[in-house]
């Protein structure tokens, strides 16, 4: 894990250096200088790589030094000190998180990553503390005051922070409740301070045991880490979150209660899912193109012993019956043969072609769909469409995606027309279907990441969002109408060979 991570820090140096850079200039332009920005996300991301190689914080002293002073110079406090961090934190993951040339777990290298900016932001607070103390031990009134500036700090950083973090006495009361806990559950302080704990549980006794085994622990170790666990939000929501708690100080060494921290990641469980999603799909593509290929020699010799025995019968009937059996033969080949098309690997590579053979492929495919009932399919495609520069593995997973989401539309009954034509700089396809239909709230969102709106396990919420991400990367635009009760029309609009760049 740590030599993939140093690999993709080093591979995206330059970019996450210059990422971090532009944030800092975008809310902090009054204090730093595009020098002093870029200085601080430089040696930043370098002693961030020095750490990760070495695994030894010490390496960072020197740079903690290095960044107070430039810090007392502009003039920046702690809370902004933790804000730099965190942006520098999102610079980095976005460009990780893009990264696909490495087969890991996103949730562990977000965990990583996290790690170790909080144990150098720590032991900036440490460095930070001492200096301030050193300060202070020459003027006793400064201390006092310093110290409630640094307690108004401390308060600002927890009310602001992104992570929800309450403190629950030992009578599981709730004492504390900052703006992240807000955000994340929904409640605010008012109407939580004095309920009980359990007010975040699920109703399910697996929680109770929980509750119970986090009371125990905390009393006994000290602290306790739940990676996974679920609570439950005002409006009702499961969110999965990881828990950090601790117990408060106390000078007699009684339980008096607990401070916890949780972190909402529904976001990345999702986003998981769907990388062991597409992992199981690619083995199950694989395992079809086999049996498809297994299917196709039979067929070739069932085809041809039918094609002896029609030419050697003189019997209408048998004849006729022979027919309807090659006919069948000839359907099954054409399935298998488009099934192994379908689950080859896909090709990256722009190709100069027609988009009507993309577009009956589509439809070659999506006929033999176990949700195709009574459906009647209406074409009318120009076949003197203009040439179109485009990756034909993915305008056809376009097309399949929107073919798919017009069956789930007519429930499998009713009548999708697919129209093609051509209209000054581009080509347009328009695939309708007279089903359901979407009011304006589902028309709004039916191209976002994991927005569905089928049921758990029916949906990824993805087929949509990556057909308009390919659409909009050729240039083109995929656009909607629809009315509910009475169908959607999907419009795709590609530019023509002799308009593009």
């Amino acid at each position: 894990m740590k030599k993939i991570i140093l690999a993709l820090l080093l591979k995206y140096i330059q970019e996450i250096t210059e990422n971090w850079t532009d944030k800092i200039l975008q809310s902090y332009s009054a204090k730093f200088t595009e020098s002093q920005a870029r200085t601080f996300a430089d040696s930043s991301i370098n002693i961030l790589i020095e750490v990760v190689e070495s695994s030894d914080y010490a390496a960072a002293d020197q740079y903690l030094i290095d960044i107070y002073h430039l810090f007392q110079k502009v003039g920046v406090n702690l809370l902004e000190i933790s804000q730099l961090f965190s942006t520098g934190r999102y610079s980095i993951i976005n460009y990780l998180e893009e990264d696909k040339s490495y087969k890991y777990d996103p949730v562990i290298l977000l965990g990583f990553i996290d790690e170790i900016i909080e144990q150098i932001y720590a032991r900036y607070g440490v460095l930070h503390q001492e200096a301030q103390m050193h300060e202070l031990e020459t003027d006793r009134n400064r201390l006092a005051t310093k110290l409630d500036i640094n307690q108004e700090y401390l308060s600002n950083i927890l009310h602001s922070s992104d992570s929800a973090i309450m403190v629950i006495d030992k009578n599981e009361i709730f004492i504390s409740w900052n703006k992240g806990a807000e955000k994340i559950f929904g409640y605010t302080e008012q109407e939580v301070l004095g309920k009980q704990s359990s007010l975040l549980l699920p109703e399910d006794e697996k929680y109770k045991k929980e509750l119970t085994y986090i009371q125990e622990e905390v009393k006994k170790s000290g602290f306790i880490k739940l990676t996974e666990t679920e609570r439950i939000t005002k409006d009702g929501r499961l969110v999965s979150v990881t828990l950090n708690v601790f117990p408060l100080p106390s000078g007699n060494g009684e339980y008096t209660g607990r401070s916890v921290i949780i972190k909402d990641f529904t976001e990345v469980k999702k986003l998981q899912q769907q990388v062991d999603q597409s992992e199981k799909l690619a083995v199950i593509g694989q395992l079809a193109a086999g049996v498809a290929h297994e299917i196709g020699n039979p067929l070739a010799s069932i085809s041809s012993l039918v094609q002896i025995l029609q030419r050697r019968t003189k019997e209408d009937f048998t004849r006729e019956q022979l027919s309807t059996i090659k006919e069948n033969i000839d359907r099954i080949s054409k399935i298998v043969r488009e099934l192994v098309d379908f689950s080859r690997p896909p090709s990256h590579e722009k190709m100069i072609i027609q988009i009507t053979d993309v577009i009956k492929t589509a439809l070659g495919i999506v006929k033999y769909d176990k949700r195709v009932k009574e459906v009647r399919f209406e074409t009318e495609l120009d076949p003197s469409l203009p040439l179109l520069n485009v990756v034909p593995d993915q305008i056809l997973q376009v097309f399949v995606n929107i073919l798919l989401n017009a069956l789930d539309a007519i429930d499998g009954t009713g009548t999708i027309k697919v129209h093609s034509y051509s209209k000054k700089d581009h080509v347009i396809i328009e695939i309708i279907d007279n089903g359901c239909g979407m009011n304006t709230e589902t028309m709004e969102n039916i191209f976002d990441p994991f927005f569905t709106t089928k049921d758990v396990g029916k949906g990824t919420g993805l087929g949509l969002s990556v057909s308009y991400g390919i659409v909009k990367k050729f240039k083109g635009d995929i656009v909607v109408s629809s009315q509910p009760g009475e169908g959607s029309t999907f419009t795709v609009k590609l530019p023509i060979l002799e308009n593009l760049d």
